[in-house]
């Protein structure tokens, strides 16, 4: 995605000839939250306080049902904060361990697939919880009333469809087992980042400036815990500054205003999920939102359209990794697991969309 993300900031520079205006299309502060999140959130995560979470929850004597509901949930709830492609780095291991463990693993691809889904879907109801829900949320200046009235009905519909395909697994038991060492939880690191996190939520909402928070997040970073700078995603941001240039470009090319003007203008929320299916939801986001100023139907379209091909979301791209590195791994079975859920979770929410917001 980087690579696709470079090629076309360079061709779209290349046709408009106007390489000084580059720096002035990307959307500095929007980087900067980013950065400063997934800092947090890395930190949040390699304190290891998630994992034994995690292990509370699934360890034991369980049935099957409660222990896949957990590991689907888990994700599905945590993604709201951690982003969903953090909630599966965590939590997708940790079922693999939990399924194993537990002979359980015919269930392994339909429970890895939910998860996949719930991340996209627990991630939408939040501004935090998709990179696409942060650059919008904070393009078009919204507030957090307008976000939640928005995808509150996906999110809640979302909870309905996964929790009753969770109950589909049957009541046998087993002992579950999670090897995380107690020993190995740092809970200082955790409330470090637990803060940080919480500034920049208050960021997110203007409370204070964020070049005040890029600040405190760096000197924090530097005394207590350098190695976080690490793990954050900087391709992400790359990718990010590549699209604001490209769609800067786009937006001052007269065929490309008409072409996209018109679909964004006609059909917005289908224009927005099919183009996620192609590029991928965050790409499109960035690229839409010049064409457009309703934000509802960008929202909810490239939000929906993380549901789909395997590329609609970066997400699932992660959970299928994971899988593709377990033993005996069933690739066609995975994706055929993958394609019906997908489609019938995304025909349930644009029925609902329908219902909800089409006019007849």
């Amino acid at each position: 995605m980087l690579c696709i993300a470079f090629i076309c900031a360079c061709i779209s520079m290349a046709l408009t000839g106007d390489v000084e205006a580059a720096p002035s299309y990307i959307d500095w502060r929007v980087i900067i939250l980013l950065f400063c999140l997934m800092a947090a959130v890395a930190g949040l995560r390699e304190s290891g306080v998630l994992a034994r979470i995690a292990q509370t929850l699934v360890s034991g004597r369980r049935t099957k049902r409660v222990v896949c509901l957990a590991l689907v949930m888990l994700p599905f709830v945590t993604s709201m904060l951690i982003t969903n492609d953090v909630a599966l780095l965590t939590f997708v291991p940790i079922a693999i361990l939990a399924l194993e463990t537990a002979g359980w693993q015919d269930g392994l691809v339909r429970v890895i697939v939910l998860q996949a889904i719930a991340a996209n879907l627990g991630g939408m109801v939040t501004p935090v919880g998709n990179p696409q829900n942060l650059f919008i949320f904070t393009t078009y200046d919204l507030t957090l009333a307008d976000f939640f009235m928005t995808l509150a009905p996906f999110g809640a519909l979302a909870f309905v469809l996964i929790a009753a395909a969770c109950l589909a697994f049957g009541p046998t038991k087993a002992d579950v087992e999670l090897a995380v060492d107690k020993h190995s939880v740092q809970y200082r690191r955790f409330a470090l980042h637990a803060c940080l996190f919480a500034i920049s939520l208050l960021a997110v909402f203007h409370v204070f400036d964020h070049l005040v928070l890029l600040t405190a997040v760096v000197a924090a970073l530097f005394l207590f815990d350098r190695r976080i700078f690490l793990e954050v995603d900087y391709a992400l941001l790359v990718t990010f500054v590549c699209f604001f240039v490209f769609s800067g470009n786009m937006a001052h090319m007269p065929a490309m205003q008409e072409f996209l003007g018109g679909l964004m203008g006609n059909h917005p929320m289908l224009t927005s999920l099919f183009a996620s299916q192609i590029i991928s939801n965050v790409p499109s986001a960035v690229l839409l939102a010049g064409f457009t100023q309703n934000w509802h139907s960008l929202l909810i379209g490239v939000d929906l359209g993380g549901l789909g091909t395997p590329i609609a979301s970066l997400a699932s791209l992660i959970a299928f990794r994971c899988y593709t590195h377990t033993r005996d791994a069933d690739i066609l079975r995975f994706m055929r697991e993958f394609s019906i859920a997908n489609v019938f979770v995304l025909a349930c929410m644009v029925l609902l969309y329908t219902v909800l917001f089409v006019t007849f």
